[in-house]
């Protein structure tokens, strides 16, 4: 009598991976009987990584929320998609390189650049889709484990002559002549904290000293230069 699962499908041959719809080895391997599955997607669904689940040609068995965020939709409405309808390799040789591997049987991690475009603005990103051929050896060929790293840009540099609020009302106080303690007193900032700004602005500003920060604060429209008591322009 053929093997069964709980839910009535089919063992996977002698893999003991049960089927899932597709006909191919279900997602969760070795855990797929029983309540087993639902704590393999359980975990896969609170793991912050967008992860996918696909078959050999790159159509998706399983995603978790992280991944189906990048693609603005639900997880269960990315079960049949592909891979690359949404991410578009940077290099095909890549590409090209895991499809060889897949042909000739080799199971390795292979790192994939990929770019895409997600909201309605359809903002450009950036990231790397690592794909690790998985299952029994004995499948062929195998599922693939797309896990996506999301290059993350870095904010652009503020402009030079930028200055925060109370970075602002720091250099006008400085400016009428008042103390780092009496500056400190009255934004409710410690001693350390008013020299942590002022630090951080002469570095910004690549200049040494007070004075030299009050004038270049001028120079660069911070500061009112027809304001007195010294004000924020």
């Amino acid at each position: 009598m053929d093997n069964e699962t709980a839910d009535g499908t089919k063992d996977a041959g002698d893999t003991g991976n049960p089927l899932c719809a597709h006909g191919y080895p279900d997602p969760a391997g070795p855990y797929a009987g029983g309540p087993w599955r639902n704590y393999f997607l359980i975990l896969l669904d609170r793991i912050p990584t967008p992860i996918a689940v696909c078959k050999a040609d790159g159509e998706v068995l399983i995603a978790n929320p992280a991944m189906a965020t990048e693609w603005g939709a639900a997880p269960g409405q990315l079960r049949g998609r592909n891979l690359l309808d949404l991410f578009e390799p940077r290099a095909k040789a890549q590409l090209d390189r895991l499809t060889e591997a897949l042909r000739l049987g080799r199971r390795s991690r292979y790192p994939v650049e990929v770019r895409w475009s997600v909201g309605p603005e359809g903002t450009e990103r950036e990231g790397e889709l690592t794909i690790d051929p998985v299952g029994d050896p004995s499948v062929n060929p195998p599922a693939l484990l797309a896990l996506l790293r999301v290059r993350q840009t870095a904010p652009p540099p503020a402009p030079r002559g930028s200055a925060s609020p109370v970075e602002t009302q720091i250099l006008a106080l400085a400016a009428g002549g008042a103390t780092t303690a009496s500056i400190g007193t009255a934004l409710g900032l410690t001693v350390d904290g008013v020299n942590y700004h002022l630090t951080r602005l002469a570095r910004r500003w690549r200049v040494q000293g007070r004075n030299a920060l009050v004038a270049r604060a001028y120079v660069l429209g911070v500061l009112s230069p027809d304001s007195w008591p010294p004000a924020p322009a």
